[in-house]
């Protein structure tokens, strides 16, 4: 079974360019399995691949999609630099050999991986950044785990603003500052780590949505994630999962629903904080 490409919601960004709203994140996606995984995922009804340097898989995900058999130009892909790869002296070296090991031609978005404020050199970053959109070979920049400081200081600096924020984002860590943050600016959230690495799918009140919805605790979560206006990177190496992520355009959350999600907020998150990281 697989999902019709053609059925997926599509946002548009601020610069133009055109995404689906859910696609495939491939954090710790080991190199042996990666490039079977990415040409299962095509095969399913994916055409949104993020990757980043610091996953170590690039070089797979990049034969994958060219194994896919898919145009080029209908996969959207995102890879992102590590903070080795940040300050003017780095960054266009970084993103050289990302380019190199994907081997795709280019890239549709780069995002910034960390702001590190501590190294204080995401700004001289960006303007790299931006100097390669010129070339074709990356259309579209952002940033990924940027807090509403972060960002200031980016406009401060620049009259670019990010395509993208990528941030952890889930029922339990809602990030209701940041989203508002990207809204008024218009940028575009987009969810890691969206069901907080299964976290949330043990909470009575999901579960009871799976129950009204007749779906899996997963996929009411992802919905919820679409209906905010989210953009959304689920990660799985199962096949049966692939399927069952991207299965979500086919129900909608209620009002309620809604409500009683957004009262699941912790404040808790299960990754790093951005802030002194």
């Amino acid at each position: 079974m697989s999902f019709d490409p053609s059925q997926m919601l599509i946002a548009t960004l601020n610069n133009g360019q055109q995404l689906p709203r859910l696609g495939l994140g491939v954090y710790k996606v080991e190199q042996d399995i990666a490039d079977s995984l990415i040409v299962k995922a095509i095969e399913t009804g994916y055409r949104r691949i993020d990757t980043a340097a610091f996953y170590d898989n690039e070089l797979e995900i990049g034969a994958g999609i060219r194994k896919s058999g898919v145009p080029r130009e209908e996969i959207f892909v995102t890879t992102k630099i590590w903070k080795d790869g940040q300050g003017k002296a780095n960054t266009a070296d970084a993103i050289e050999e990302s380019l190199d090991r994907l081997k795709l031609g280019y890239v549709d978005m780069l995002l910034i991986h960390w702001p590190h404020p501590a190294m204080d050199l995401y700004c001289e970053t960006w303007d790299v950044f931006n100097d390669y959109l010129a070339t074709g070979r990356v259309r579209g920049i952002g940033v990924s785990n940027f807090e509403p400081e972060h960002l200031a200081n980016l406009a401060d600096h620049s009259d670019v603003v990010p395509a993208i924020n990528q941030v952890e984002l889930n029922p339990s860590f809602q990030q209701p500052a940041v989203r508002a943050y990207n809204t008024e600016h218009g940028i575009h959230t987009e969810a890691w780590s969206p069901i907080a690495r299964g976290r949330d799918l043990d909470n009575p009140i999901i579960k009871a949505l799976a129950a009204k919805h007749g779906k899996t605790g997963a996929q009411v979560v992802l919905r919820w994630h679409i209906q905010l206006g989210n953009l959304v990177i689920p990660k799985t190496t199962h096949p049966d999962r692939l399927l069952e992520n991207i299965s979500i355009f086919d129900f909608e959350l209620e009002p309620e629903d809604m409500a009683a999600i957004a009262a699941l907020d912790t404040g808790v998150r299960t990754g790093l904080d951005p802030k002194s990281w």
